[in-house]
C-alpha cells in the first residue's frame, strides 16, 4: 500500500524584516522566491515561499515577516532547527561563504555519520547544512552561488521535545515514519530515511518552553500526494483522538492543522497543484499574488506592505 505521507513539504517560520528576510534567504543561501503571496489568516503580512526552481515539496521554506516583531527564543514544545541538504564536498564552501557575511559557524559536527554546520539567520532562527551524498535533486542558484554548491532542499527537521514517546507514537502509527536509529537524547525517523523526509527528536525534560516570535517556527507541514491521501490521513488522525482542522485552501496546496501531542503545530499539505498555477515558471514569485478572496482589496493590501525587491547581485 502506498504510504498516506512522503516526507517534509515545507517549514514554515516567523520573521521580522522583510526585506532582510528576502536578502538572506535568496541572497546569501540562494534559494529562490517562488511566491510572494500574503498570509492567508493575516492579509496585512507577507507570506515569502523560498526553494528550488518550481518549489517543489521538499524544498520550500516559508516565512510571515512581521515588521518589528519581537525575537522568540528556541526551547521545547517547537521546531528549533531546519536543516537543508547540500552535496557532500560543499561544507567548506558554505563555511567561507557564510563567514564572508559575518555570519557565526558552528564547528563542523558529525551526526548520524554525517557532517554538518550551525548557524543563525537574522533574526536568530536556527538553521544547519547537512553534507552527504544521499540527494539528486537539482539545486537552484540565481547564479551567485556555483551549482554543485547550491543547497538541494530539506534535509530535516529537528523537534525539541520534553518527551518523545506519544509524538513517536503518531509518527511511526499513523504518518508512515520509521526508526531510523538514536545518538544520545536525540531520535530519529524518516519515511525512506533520505533527505527531505528526516525528522529527529531532541529530549530535553529541563527546557523551558520556546517562545514563538520572530525567528522561530510556526510550524512543519508533511507531505500527501493529494486530496483524497489528505482526507484519509485526516481520518485516521481524528479516529485516533487528534483535533485536526477542517481542509484549508492554500491556493498552492491544501493544508490541514492539528498539535502534536509535544505541542508542535503540523500540517498535512497535497502536492498539487504548486505554485505555477498563477505564473509562468520563468517568472515565479515576481509579482504579489493574492488569493481571489482578496483581490477586490489589492490596493489597500498593496498599500500596507512595506515594498521588497531582489538584491542577490549583492550577494557574489
Amino acid at each position: 500500500m502506498r504510504p498516506l505521507i512522503t516526507g517534509i513539504h515545507h517549514i514554515t517560520a516567523i520573521a521580522g524584516n522583510p526585506q532582510k528576510n528576502i536578502d538572506f534567504y535568496t541572497g546569501i543561501l540562494g534559494l529562490r522566491l517562488v511566491k510572494k503571496t500574503i498570509n492567508f489568516d493575516a492579509p496585512d503580512v507577507y507570506h515569502f515561499y523560498f526553494g528550488d526552481e518550481l518549489g517543489r515539496p521538499g524544498t520550500v521554506f516559508t516565512t510571515f515577516p512581521f515588521t518589528g516583531a519581537r525575537r522568540g527564543t528556541k526551547g521545547t514544545g517547537e521546531v528549533t532547527y531546519t536543516a537543508f541538504s547540500i552535496g557532500k564536498d560543499s561544507l567548506d564552501y558554505w563555511v567561507e561563504r557564510l563567514g564572508k557575511f559575518g555570519i557565526a559557524v558552528s564547528d563542523i559536527q558529525t551526526r548520524f555519520g554525517e557532517r554538518l554546520i550551525r548557524f543563525e539567520d537574522h533574526d536568530s532562527m536556527g538553521i544547519e547544512l547537512v553534507a552527504n551524498d544521499q540527494d539528486d535533486r537539482p539545486g537552484w542558484t540565481y547564479g551567485h552561488i556555483p551549482a554543485v554548491h547550491s543547497i538541494r532542499g530539506f534535509y530535516g527537521a529537528t523537534l525539541n521535545l520534553r518527551a518523545r514517546e506519544l509524538t513517536e507514537n503518531l509518527l511511526t502509527r499513523h504518518m508512515d515514519y520509521k526508526f531510523i536509529g538514536q545518538e544520545g537524547e536525540r531520535f530519529r525517523y524518516g519515511t525512506n530515511g533520505k533527505p527531505g523526509d528526516i525528522v529527529d527528536i531532541v529530549v530535553d525534560k529541563t527546557a523551558n518552553r520556546g517562545m514563538q516570535s520572530a525567528g522561530t517556527v510556526h510550524h512543519i507541514a508533511f507531505r500527501t500526494a493529494n486530496t483524497t491521501t489528505q482526507l484519509a490521513i485526516q481520518e485516521i488522525l481524528m479516529q485516533n483522538g487528534y483535533m485536526v482542522t477542517e481542509v484549508k485552501d492554500r491556493n498552492y496546496f491544501k493544508s490541514i492543522y492539528f498539535r502534536e501531542p509535544g505541542g508542535v503545530l503540523f500540517e498535512i499539505a497535497t502536492d498539487e497543484p504548486g505554485f505555477a498555477i498563477d505564473e509562468d515558471e520563468a517568472h515565479l514569485g515576481e509579482l504579489i499574488k493574492l488569493p481571489d478572496w482578496a483581490e477586490t482589496s489589492r490596493e489597500k493590501i498593496e498599500r500596507n506592505l512595506t515594498p521588497v525587491k531582489l538584491k542577490f547581485e549583492d550577494y557574489v
